[in-house]
């Protein structure tokens, strides 16, 4: 019986750890106005068919834990804010970043283009970034460590 050298294991188990550490855009993402730096609420990015959406999970604001899209037009309007999608069908591309026609604030009731990615230097941090022409506002948003 032959057995691999122990270098060879220990290479196939780094590696291994590896893959099952690398984190991943889903789960739940902590909202921080880029331009208050206040946290605005919880937003849960999970994947669907291979596409990715998110959804408001909780509105952290003080005194808009209730909010209604009040700006909002057609079946959205007056509709409640928790709950609501936010991020539709967004495709992952060769490089690993999230690409969509949908990012939706219900605060302003606008739609842009969106590019979604991991900080590739810190994995507990989304950049989400919306297009509006050639235009453009980059977030930063917080992972949620689950307890």
């Amino acid at each position: 019986m032959i057995h691999p050298p122990k270098i060879v294991v220990l290479v196939c188990l780094i590696g291994f750890g590896h893959i099952l550490s690398g984190q991943s855009v889903f789960g739940k993402w902590k909202t921080i106005d880029d331009r208050t730096g206040n946290p605005k609420g919880i937003i849960n990015i999970y994947e669907k068919d291979g596409l990715m959406y998110g959804y408001v999970e909780k509105i952290l604001e003080p005194g808009k834990e209730d909010s209604i899209c009040t700006k909002c037009e057609d079946e959205l309007k007056d509709k409640p804010v928790i709950g609501m999608e936010i991020i539709t069908a967004a495709k992952k591309d060769e490089d690993g970043e999230w690409k969509g026609k949908r990012l939706f604030d219900p605060e302003q009731a606008m739609t842009f283009r969106c590019k979604i990615w991991l900080n590739p230097e810190n994995s507990n941090e989304l950049k989400v970034r919306g297009y509006l022409a050639f235009i453009y506002r980059t977030q930063t948003w917080l992972r949620v460590q689950e307890k």
